[in-house]
């Protein structure tokens, strides 16, 4: 294809009409930066009527929508859904409060509080808070390192004979919760006291928590909520999400089993606990009880096959079939009939108290110990919580606020934290339920919680001979959901495999190091692998599409023809510290030259031309000195005029020098992917210029953001050699205007480039090593 076609311009776009960056601005009216002033900052601090009103209705977002609640078209709809939520509630409370390793009742009390706070707070309308499976192992961890049981054995009628006091470890347990409850609430004032910032806006199942942590995370995510903290949650990608829960529910698993089998195990705590009590449990199967063991088989295979089959016929059932509280009356009732704590050595729940307890006041020396794990276990929660929040609302066309849901659920968590509650989340079994059943709205989460407060106040005595086995085959067969994200592993083979990288580190990391320290590991991971991406992006030279202002890659495209005498290079990441040298690198190797090889010949010739200078200037002194002396008589003086005080010697090209020239005369860099340029990427870019112009070839920058161009001008890029006539708004923008300098004289380009000192197609002057011819004057004095 010929030049001329190549480089053809617009339709209707005279040539003279491409601007550079600096025209751009001139013509456009640039405004200037504009500067923040302490007035400005108190104006918009002022808080007017119409301001507090707003902050109350986001901090009470149940203001807003309670008084347009449609009672004819929702209510029924929330009655029924609440019901069916609530009759959830009470078995996997109950569950999960054991996976907690807490009083039964503590999981009817986070049923309860929690659900019913989050009604004035959150923003989701179909999110079901309460107990969650993988907050509940992350807290259990850390009150089993600091109250394990071994601390509360005591003899039985001083004999050697020992057993654990759970009277006074459920009590201990209780009060490191109210601890962080309290530390929490500190937390919360000085979240209160900061001053405002600009706002913003799988598979998972419930479990309980350990109160130890609860507290202290429901803090985190109380003050994180009021400091606009609610996008730390996109440092949790969604594989990174899916593999710890799924490693999480191994946990889960694990720390059941002795349930199941009816032994009894130590409790372990830090990296490889999941494989240590793995071991115990094994070496213990030959005194499993099997009693507990049927109980909880036959339970495991009720419960399974009856969801399968409100799966099966979700259209035709007006609500699902409530197994679990079923199974759990049903196997009180035998338990009590038969007996079967005494007969077969089954392990039950005891006794559980009803009605409400009074707040517990804590104590404060626990804080600093679980610190890092409350972090993670509110992180954690959050993520969970509102990924749920926004698949509901992205279905049903409403928004949720993620700052304010953060608000919501360590408020939920704060001042239940107070009342004996442990930490909470979402739970996607009971979301589900609640949308499929016509929930509407959180009114259906306040009827839920009525139906917990009945249950607390009246009935919950009458399950203390419910068997533990059947707590852990509802905990076990809940778990479903989050083993069938192990086929994420297929999924992401064929998608994306740095996201199965994430996500086989995420889950083995779990796995070995524990939730805790897994988890952080696993984001550290995560973000190693973003810059990793970011240290090799992939590198192109760029050719114009026949007839269209379109470049694309010319390895990818056939029809990509690059412009003759025009390198076009584009790389896919930004431009910082870690990638820089390697995207120079990358663009000296896409040019097909050695620069910095002609760089050094260019400079070794220059070397050995300066050196014969010098010997010929040599030279030429000792002939005039011999002149000098042949014509020392009187009257007589010599001028000689040389060809270097008549003009300025021209500057030596590579022709001149007899190395070899580049096959192109100009470089376009498209700048199009950066959104930053750091102080390294700036001194690296200025290096480009120099080096390419060394072997003169103009390097020109085509659409660069305005806020790299900001960042460009205060890093003080631009200087008498680098103007903005160098910048242009797009690449085709910039072909054209060496299009132009290859076809206009005189040729206009770039300040210090080898075209703007010696003009296109002018061969330089060489720079010869004799001596400069000489006219020799003579005047009779």
């Amino acid at each position: 294809m010929a030049t001329e076609m190549v480089l053809s311009h617009r339709p209707g776009v005279p040539r003279g009409e491409v601007l550079s960056e600096a025209e751009l601005e001139e013509l456009a009216q640039r405004k200037p930066p504009s500067k923040t002033s302490v007035r400005g900052c108190l104006r918009k601090a002022r808080c007017s009527a119409s301001t507090a009103k707003s902050l109350l209705f986001r901090f009470l977002p149940v203001l807003r929508w309670l008084p347009r609640y449609p009672v004819k078209d929702w209510l029924l709809g929330d009655i029924t859904s609440g019901f069916s939520v609530g009759i959830m509630h009470l078995p996997q409370g109950l569950a999960y409060a054991l996976l907690a390793g807490l009083p039964p009742v503590t999981g009817l009390y986070s049923s309860f509080y929690p659900v019913f706070l989050y009604f004035f707070f959150g923003t989701s309308r179909h999110n079901s808070v309460g107990p969650f499976a993988v907050i509940s192992v992350m807290i259990g961890s850390v009150t089993e390192s600091l109250l394990p049981s071994e601390k509360f054995f005591i003899s039985v009628n001083g004999s050697n004979t020992t057993i654990v006091d759970e009277v006074k470890r459920d009590a201990e347990r209780v009060q490191l919760v109210a601890t962080i409850t309290i530390l929490s609430g500190v937390f919360q004032v000085r979240g209160w006291c900061q001053p405002s910032l600009a706002g913003t806006e799988g598979h998972w199942f419930p479990v309980a928590t350990r109160c130890g942590s609860s507290s202290c995370h429901l803090s985190f995510q109380v003050a994180l909520g009021l400091l606009q903290f609610g996008f730390v949650v996109t440092y949790l990608s969604d594989p990174l999400v899916r593999g710890y829960t799924t490693a999480a529910s191994v946990h889960v698993l694990i720390s059941q089993l002795k349930n199941v089998f009816g032994v009894s195990v130590g409790e372990y705590s830090g990296p490889l606990s999941l494989f240590k009590t793995f071991i115990e449990i094994c070496r213990k199967l030959p005194q499993t009880n099997v009693g507990t063991l049927v109980t909880a088989i036959i339970a495991m295979v009720a419960i399974f096959i009856v969801k399968e089959l409100n799966h099966k016929f979700a259209s035709k059932l007006p609500m699902p079939i409530p197994i679990e509280l079923i199974t759990i009356i049903i196997s009180t009732g035998i338990s009590y009939g038969v007996d079967l704590k005494s007969k077969f050595g089954i392990s039950v729940v005891g006794d559980i108290p009803s009605g409400l307890k009074p707040p517990v006041v804590p104590k404060t020396t626990y804080f600093g110990q679980v610190v890092g794990n409350a972090f993670a276990i509110a992180i954690v929660g959050y993520a969970i919580c509102i990924s749920l929040g926004k698949i509901f609302a992205l279905k049903h066309g409403y928004k949720v606020d993620s700052n304010q849901e953060l608000i919501a659920l360590g408020l939920s968590n704060f001042l239940g934290g107070f009342f004996q509650c442990f930490a909470i989340s979402c739970s996607m079994s009971r979301s589900l339920v609640q949308e499929s059943t016509g929930g509407n709205s959180q009114v259906a989460g306040v009827l839920s919680s009525l139906v917990i407060l009945v249950t607390i106040l009246k009935i919950g005595e009458l399950f203390r001979d419910l068997p533990k086995a059947i707590l852990a085959a509802i905990i076990i067969v809940n778990l479903k959901g989050m083993f069938k994200q192990f086929t994420d592993f297929r999924t992401l083979w064929k998608s994306n495999r740095v996201d199965l990288m994430i996500w086989i580190v995420t889950f083995v990391a779990t796995l070995l190091l524990n939730l805790d320290i897994g988890l952080g590991a696993s984001v550290a991971f995560a973000l190693l692998t973003v810059i990793f991406r970011t240290q090799l992006p992939h590198y192109s030279l760029l050719g114009r599409v026949a007839d269209t202002e379109v470049y694309k890659d010319v390895a990818e495209y056939q029809k990509a023809q690059e412009i003759p005498g025009v390198k076009i290079f584009r790389s896919s990441s930004t431009l910082y510290f870690a990638n820089v040298e390697m995207y120079a690198e990358a663009l000296k190797k896409k040019s097909g030259i050695n620069v910095d090889r002609l760089i050094a010949k260019k400079k070794k010739v220059l070397r050995k031309l300066k050196k014969q200078q010098k010997k010929a200037e040599k030279e030429k002194a000792k002939r005039k000195k011999a002149t000098e002396a042949e014509c020392n008589g009187p009257g007589v003086a010599v001028i000689e005029l040389s060809g270097e005080e008549s003009s300025a010697p021209a500057e030596p090209t590579l022709r001149s020098l007899g190395l070899p020239q580049p096959d192109f005369h100009a470089v376009i860099l498209d700048f199009s992917s950066l959104n930053f340029v750091d102080t390294v990427s700036i001194k690296i870019v200025k290096n480009i210029f120099r080096d390419f112009r060394e072997i003169e070839v103009d390097v020109f920058v085509a659409s660069c953001p305005a806020s790299v161009l900001a960042q460009l001008e205060r890093g003080n890029f631009f200087s008498s050699t680098i103007t903005k006539q160098c910048f242009f708004p797009s690449v085709h923008d910039a072909v054209l205007h060496i299009s132009g300098e290859q076809h206009t004289a005189p040729v206009r380009t770039c300040p210090g480039s080898p075209h703007h000192r010696h003009g296109e197609g002018q061969p330089s002057r060489p720079l010869s090593s004799s001596p400069s011819p000489q006219a020799h004057l003579s005047t009779k004095m």
